[in-house]
């Protein structure tokens, strides 16, 4: 038996299906999964000692590549001088400026742990300025396990959603409306309906719980248009966009398209936290003005602004903003990309791709998918054998067919030639 195995037969033993987040459980590809030792640069070394190419970073915090030195340091002159202290830092202003500083539209950050929590707050902050309850997201989209949004579509046009986990009764989603991502006239119909009543929109501008589909422009022109034209607020969930296709998130990448864009409340996590459990939401002063300890609107933390986490955020977002970065960055993540691609065409095999900065997808499909229902209709038992070769041949993708993956700065072109290869022979074996 290896030492995977036997560990995840203990931990089955005492932790709910051997795992503490469900996709790690290799549930949906099969197999065993791998128990990360150590870590390094592009590299992970599982309970065997085996090395495999890590093509998930954490689910993206590690942009830079595990354990750089800046950030190493940064950490432990942080832990030396205390793990936690339950009163302010002036780290946390610091972190709270350099967001604000490469995000129009942020005057204002409030500092917590996780993207649940700031996904949650943010459409709490949204419907006490408003005054308003229901809300709207997409299906496909994820913003954490907050109860009004785990929910799936409803059964028709403009109605509200069903509990997508045991656990959440049915009244606590009565004000959930769930559209389909990039269905235009679905989105004229909800507002059209309901617009007096919403409190905002929430979405991500590339859904990265899709595997990896964009927000088509008009889509979300029109998402920008309608908010502002009922008193909604546009909320952008870029847990894990945000400083990881670009310096100033996908929103940037809109700002670009759409004359004066921008969100009204920014959702961020991952990257700022350098892999650290830290996470934020921030917009225009008025709005996070509501919050506690100015406003009506109250939202606490014990562990938000960690002195740890900060310094680990700070010394991350330091690298990610030395010129060319993300040029460098996005010009590896394409070169993967196009590799993989060209190594199924030459195998006969339906593939497309997308990427954008450190962030990429593909789908075992002839076009890129708009929406969940399309990138469902990927082959399920084909990814599943992909996923494993490649496994076997030391590369660690996503173990979902509809997840994202992550390329970093530390990733190598013989890493990525190394990949391609070994997916050339995956293509091969599948065709």
């Amino acid at each position: 038996m290896d030492r995977n195995q036997e560990l995840f037969e203990r931990a089955r033993r005492i932790i709910p299906g051997g795992v503490n987040s469900p996709v790690r459980a290799f549930r949906a590809v099969g197999g065993t999964p791998r128990f990360v030792q150590r870590a390094q640069g592009a590299y992970f070394w599982d309970a065997d000692g085996r090395r495999h190419i890590d093509y998930i970073g954490s689910w993206g915090p590690m942009i830079l590549g595990h354990g750089h030195p800046a950030v190493v340091e940064a950490v432990q002159k942080a832990v030396l001088e205390g793990f936690s202290f339950g009163a302010p830092t002036e780290r946390e202003i610091e972190l709270a400026e350099a967001i604000a500083g490469v995000m129009p539209g942020l005057d204002m950050v409030r500092l917590v742990s996780s993207g649940t929590e700031a996904a949650m707050s943010a459409i709490r902050l949204a419907r006490g300025f408003t005054g308003r309850s229901k809300l709207i997201k997409f299906e496909g989209c994820y913003h954490g396990h907050a109860d009004a949004l785990l929910v799936k579509a409803g059964s028709g046009l403009a109605t509200f959603g069903n509990p997508t986990s045991a656990g959440v009764p049915p009244e606590v989603v009565q004000h959930t409306l769930v559209l389909e991502y990039n269905n235009l006239a679905q989105l004229e119909e909800a507002f059209a309906v309901h617009g007096a009543d919403l409190a905002c929109l929430m979405i991500e501008p590339i859904a990265g719980n899709m595997n990896f589909v964009r927000a088509d422009t008009a889509f979300m022109q029109r998402c920008r248009e309608l908010c502002t034209q009922h008193g909604a607020l546009l909320v952008f969930d870029e847990v894990m966009t945000g400083f990881r296709v670009g310096l100033g998130g996908a929103q940037a990448h809109y700002a670009q398209r759409i004359a004066g864009f921008r969100p009204d409340l920014t959702v961020l996590g991952k990257v700022i936290g350098g892999g650290m459990p830290l996470a934020a939401f921030g917009g225009p002063r008025a709005v996070m003005e509501q919050l506690a300890p100015l406003g009506p609107v109250y939202q606490a933390g014990t562990l938000s602004g960690n002195p740890v986490a900060t310094a680990c955020g700070l010394a991350t977002l330091a690298e990610v903003r030395r010129p060319g970065f993300y040029e460098a960055l996005a010009a590896r993540t394409r070169s993967l990309v196009e590799g993989l691609a060209g190594a199924a065409r030459d195998a006969g095999i339906p593939f497309s791709a997308d990427s954008e900065g450190g962030m990429f997808g593909f789908f075992l499909l002839p076009q890129l998918p708009r929406n969940y229902a399309q990138v469902m209709a990927t082959d399920g038992a084909r990814f599943n054998r992909l996923f494993h070769g490649l496994l076997e041949r030391g590369v660690y993708i996503a173990p979902a067919l509809y997840e994202a993956g992550f390329v970093s700065a530390a990733h190598s072109e013989q890493d990525i030639a190394e990949t391609v290869a070994a997916a050339r022979e995956v293509f091969r074996a599948l065709a």
